[in-house]
């Protein structure tokens, strides 16, 4: 069974998991959702348990899944910053992964550089979770995963278009499209792609799971049929005025607006990662009956829960297996 060989292992990239790994994250975050949030029941498998959280930068949306949701399940987890570990001068992130290893049971790790990660999870003696770095985010894209599959039903068959920035999100879906043979379309400006190494290895991947990738920088290309269309901030968080100018002006024409949607399928949804800016996408679809944006942002609370879980212990959910593939 996939979970038992989950624990312990470190979650950095969905390129160190195989199909059978992921749909086992999926499913025990609909499992969680269902048996907490529907049915009220009191559910602390992880008493005891402790997660570090360490972030170069503040982020929001991280700290309150990692820390709201280990605590639902009985655990308790501890915020530092990077001042907070004198990472701005004194110790450096090896020491640091090591006094961290001794004191909780799980790292989480926001970093600017994913090599920092990698250096963590070299010196930990427990596992390192990746909550963002300037290449990954998984944790996002799970969370897209999980709200897909309970509106559409299944995630292979599905058309997925990104429209934006080839950022760390970007990546990590080429990555978890690649691994569940989901068909994927992305348009970003010249000089915006994303990481080659990243395309290169997912499009690997893809060859063995079915999955087709269509990379480009046209927006009513990428989004011809789509069922999903996700974006995401144009611009990276601490960005002065004049590059935030830039990318507005270097972005223009790929905000998604009711006309872009003309080219996508019949029953198209609309995701965003937060925060949102007006010209990323406009209010009608924002807050408009198509998008799934806040239900995505409550399903990372769920999948960050079941990562977690499984990385603590075996667990084997109690609620049907959702269905992954069309047909």
């Amino acid at each position: 069974m996939p979970e038992r060989f989950l624990v312990g292992r470190d979650f950095l990239s969905l390129k160190h998991f195989g199909k059978d790994e992921i749909h086992q994250f999926l499913w025990t975050a609909k499992d969680l959702k269902t048996r907490i949030k529907d049915n009220g029941e009191v559910l602390q498998p992880l008493t005891g348990k402790t997660a570090a959280l360490v972030f170069e930068k503040d982020d929001t949306a991280s700290r309150l899944n990692a820390e709201l949701g280990l605590a639902r399940l009985g655990g308790q987890a501890a915020y530092f910053n990077a001042s907070d570990l004198h990472l701005d001068g004194k110790e450096n992130w090896k020491d640091s992964a090591r006094l961290l290893a001794g004191a909780a049971d799980l790292i989480i790790v926001g970093a600017g550089k994913q090599e920092v990660l990698e250096e963590v999870a070299n010196e930990s003696t427990v596992p390192v979770v990746t909550g963002m770095s300037d290449l990954l985010q998984p944790l996002q894209v799970l969370a897209y995963f999980v709200t897909l599959q309970e509106y559409f039903g299944y995630l292979r068959g599905l058309k997925i278009a990104w429209i934006g920035d080839g950022n760390s999100v970007l990546n990590s879906l080429l990555y978890g499209c690649a691994r569940l043979g989901i068909d994927l379309n992305t348009a970003t400006p010249v000089g915006y792609e994303p990481d080659t190494d990243v395309m290169l290895d997912a499009m690997k991947i893809s060859g063995q799971t079915g999955a087709s990738f269509l990379i480009g920088n046209d927006p009513l290309q990428a989004v011809y049929r789509a069922d999903a269309i996700i974006a995401d901030s144009w611009t990276k968080p601490g960005a002065d005025d004049e590059n935030i100018k830039k990318r507005i002006k270097d972005f223009a024409g790929f905000g998604v607006n009711r006309k872009m949607m003309k080219e996508a399928g019949g029953e198209w949804v609309f995701l965003h990662s937060l925060p949102r800016r007006p010209h990323e996408v406009t209010d009608d679809i924002y807050y408009g009956q198509e998008s799934l944006v806040w239900r995505a942002a409550e399903n990372r609370l769920w999948i960050t829960m079941a990562v977690m879980l499984h990385l603590f212990q075996p667990y084997s959910p109690t609620t049907p297996k959702p269905k992954y593939v069309r047909g």
